[in-house]
């Protein structure tokens, strides 16, 4: 009986399927997707801020600007409270000076006439005493109205010669009296509140040669 050509490869075939396992489905791993998902999730929440920053970024520049600029306004404001306030005092004082020495130039115009006086009493010695006393009560007065209004006389007869008000005429040798002191006075000086408007003119002690 001859053989089957065929057959023999028909049993290796069948061999061949029953030697070859069928291989398992490999499941997918539990949570990979939520774990996938939230990836995502926090790689747009990353894109997110990454988005925000320069927005929030620019907020905080302009926050610093503005209050830049409300410490230099209210500086601003401050400067120009004390310029008004210096200017008002500058202008008080200009004030306050304007009607102190108002009356500077009448007054020096007025002291001729109690020099005047002055030299008519020291040469009314020998008059009668009711001449004097009226030439007396005259300048007492002229002096009084004078006092008034800010005005001092200056007699510094017997005190040290001060440059500041005196002017000295002559230098004379006195062994009695120290150096630089008043010895005599030609004409009486006068302060207006203060203010120098005429030295006395007087005649300074020196030491003897």
């Amino acid at each position: 009986m001859a053989k089957d050509p065929q057959k023999p490869v028909d049993e290796e075939i069948e061999r061949s399927e029953r030697d070859v396992e069928p291989q398992p489905v490999e499941e997918p791993q539990e949570g990979t997707v939520e774990e996938f998902a939230a990836e995502i999730e926090s790689d747009d929440v990353d894109v997110v801020d990454a988005d925000a920053n320069p927005e929030a970024e620019v907020l905080a520049a302009r926050v610093e600007e503005l209050e830049q600029a409300l410490a230099d306004a209210k500086d601003q404001s401050v400067r120009a409270a004390a310029e008004a306030q210096n200017a008002r005092r500058r202008a008080e004082q200009d004030a306050d000076k304007a009607k102190k020495f108002a009356l500077e130039k009448f007054v020096k115009e007025l002291l001729p006439v109690v020099d005047s006086l002055e030299k008519g009493l020291e040469s009314m010695q020998e008059l009668d005493e009711i001449h004097r006393e009226g030439v007396s009560m005259t300048l007492k007065m002229q002096l009084d109205v004078l006092s008034k209004f800010g005005v001092e006389q200056l007699d510094p007869h017997g005190e040290p010669f001060d440059p500041q008000y005196h002017e000295a005429m002559t230098m004379v040798p006195n062994p009695e009296l120290d150096p630089n002191t008043v010895m005599d006075v030609m004409q009486k000086g006068y302060l207006l509140n203060g203010r120098l408007i005429r030295p006395a003119m007087v005649v300074v002690s020196k030491s003897p040669e």
